[in-house]
């Protein structure tokens, strides 16, 4: 057994711990397996000092290179920072149990169901990150099914789901038409959004380079997409003129005033409120869009899915099936220009033969 470095251990201090040493021997203990366990003691009792502010900054550190932006970042130390660690952030991980998470959760649960539930959700994954580094033990205490599930209210009876408001799929004609009108760079921006279905950010974060106007193919980057996954678009007619107007100086399709900035988000929806139409959201065409295809067309479920880049099937279909229905969506993408330029005939007047 050894009892140290020599340019450390007097031979004083060697001594004392060699009879320490003997004299465990003598009541039959191991002296080396009773150094293992204190240490091993030592290293828990540590352990059991790392609060849950430290798992949580550790936590983020070790899977913040999974995320797709730095903005998931920024909304788990916010989220955290503003709900969790005032009450949770400088108590030791192992000590946080239930009645601790019902402190945090319980006065925003009824109030922002949303953000509580998010809230909830990165409590349980720090927690089980620490029990996976064994500075806890036991069940997750902010675990939802078969716990929390039965001291709190399901988010969904709290608050109903409130929908983009969208436009009525047989008006949109008349609303392009009047769009084309209007003059600067949200009007074409929001032409563009509207003509390929896409979300807001996805627009606006256009660059040219993305743009393939011989095939009439605009290549979104999977770091743009919600999904995390590239994302092809089919451009009809229209589409390809608004990108043949954008200069070749520009870096983004719809440039902003800053240099070097993308036109603001909520540029459209100011052009909009000066439309008389602020009942509306830049969001809410692409339902139109689902709506149109849905009820008016023939093209099939999925072509219009992928159409809003939406994740279509479950994991084991996607993983069979590789192409994106990219010439099925062209088709859709032509048939939707042209609607969103053609008005719908007027429904029908039926008159009696014998009137």
């Amino acid at each position: 057994m050894g009892l140290g470095p020599i340019h450390t251990v007097t031979l004083a201090i060697a001594r004392h711990k060699a009879e320490a040493a003997r004299r465990l021997l003598q009541d039959g203990v191991d002296p080396i397996d009773e150094k293992q366990a204190r240490a091993a003691s030592e290293r828990v009792q540590a352990a059991r000092a790392m609060t849950f502010k430290q798992c949580a900054v550790a936590y983020i550190a070790a899977h913040e290179a999974s995320w797709r932006n730095s903005k998931h970042r920024k909304q788990w130390t916010n989220s955290l920072g503003t709900y969790a660690f005032p009450l949770l952030g400088d108590l030791p991980v192992a000590s946080i149990e239930t009645d601790l998470i019902m402190k945090v959760l319980e006065p925003i649960w009824p109030k922002k169901p949303e953000t509580a539930s998010r809230v909830r959700m990165r409590i349980e994954s720090v927690l089980s990150w620490a029990t996976a580094r064994r500075y806890r033990s036991g069940d997750n205490p902010a675990r939802w099914r078969g716990h929390l599930d039965q001291l709190l209210p399901a988010r969904r009876k709290l608050k109903r789901v409130e929908h983009h408001p969208a436009l009525p799929y047989r008006e949109l004609p008349s609303f392009m038409a009047r769009l084309r009108e209007e003059d600067g760079i949200a009007a074409r921006a929001l032409e563009f959004t509207i003509l390929t279905a896409c979300r807001t950010s996805e627009a606006l974060g256009a660059r040219l380079q993305e743009f393939d106007l011989k095939l009439g193919i605009w290549t979104i980057p999977g770091s743009r997409m919600k999904a995390g996954r590239e994302h092809r678009v089919a451009l009809s007619q229209r589409t390809i003129e608004i990108v043949e107007t954008a200069t070749t100086e520009r870096e983004y399709l719809f440039a902003g005033g800053a240099k070097g900035k993308p036109l603001s988000n909520m540029a459209m929806l100011k052009l909009l409120a000066r439309m008389g139409r602020d009942d509306l959201t830049v969001h809410g065409f692409r339902s139109t869009f689902r709506d149109w295809a849905a009820e008016q067309t023939n093209h099939p479920r999925d072509v219009a899915e992928m159409a809003l880049a939406h994740v279509v099937g479950d994991k084991t279909e996607a993983a069979y099936r590789r192409g994106d229905m990219f010439e099925k969506r062209r088709r859709l993408a032509e048939d939707w220009a042209q609607f969103c330029v053609k008005p719908l005939p007027a429904t029908a007047e039926v008159v009696p033969i014998r009137g």
